[in-house]
């Protein structure tokens, strides 16, 4: 029950959201089309004016700064502010090393080609030519980006979240989930792929459920689209 009335809060916010994009006098540039439900790789590809309803068992996960350090938010705690921003999206080509990591250069030419990426955005990982995460439960793998540029992000771009498409081990690094949850930095696992997503220029509504336990929790994932 209380996670449908922490989901009809969402659905509040995306509808004021939308709503104040069809003010007159509204900037164009300020206007989402349409809102890709990017929870558990059931909707990847499917547009929707206003999201549906959730499910309660949904594969994709929030891990959040308590499940990596005690006493650091838990699911439930992260601040609502921290749970609606930008959403920007880098290509990683995992076709010849399906090991291989966003890199510092690849942050670089990214800024080159978008500009700089906005201050407080959530960052999501497209693995190129991998297998799309929540077909391939079985495994988990090390966040896909260094931790000098996943550091860089936090810092100096104050990046709150990451996402990515595929289970994620975050013990296999511990310094670099010792930085995330000091900095308040969330990840979000197990998304629907990002296929249709644009390299900038969309929002993200993150919607955990009210959970009191430290632990990942399951979460629904929305991305506003211009």
């Amino acid at each position: 029950m209380r996670i449908r009335s922490f989901i009809i809060a969402y659905v509040l916010v995306l509808a004021i959201l939308l709503f104040a994009d069809r003010r007159p006098g509204s900037n164009q540039q300020d206007h989402y089309s349409h809102v890709v439900d990017l929870t558990d790789g059931e909707n990847a590809t499917a547009t929707h004016t206003m999201p549906h309803t959730t499910t309660l068992e949904s594969r994709t996960r929030i891990i959040a700064p308590g499940a990596l350090i005690p006493g650091t938010w838990n699911a439930g705690q992260i601040p609502a502010e921290r749970l609606v921003a930008p959403l920007v999206v880098i290509d990683l080509n995992t076709a010849l090393d399906p090991s291989s990591q966003i890199s510092l250069d690849d942050i670089a030419a990214w800024e080159t080609r978008h500009g700089m990426i906005p201050q407080g955005s959530v960052v999501a990982i497209r693995q190129l030519a991998a297998v799309a995460g929540p077909m391939n439960d079985s495994s988990a793998a090390p966040l896909p980006i260094a931790r000098d540029a996943a550091q860089f992000l936090i810092e100096a771009r104050y990046a709150i979240g990451f996402a990515v498409e595929t289970r994620v081990d975050l013990a296999s690094d511990r310094l670099l989930a010792q930085q995330l949850a000091l900095h308040g930095s969330y990840v979000v696992e197990r998304t629907a792929p990002f296929t249709a997503l644009p390299a900038t220029g969309s929002l993200v509504i993150v919607a955990p459920a009210k959970d009191k336990k430290p632990r990942a929790a399951h979460v629904r994932i929305l991305a506003m689209v211009r």
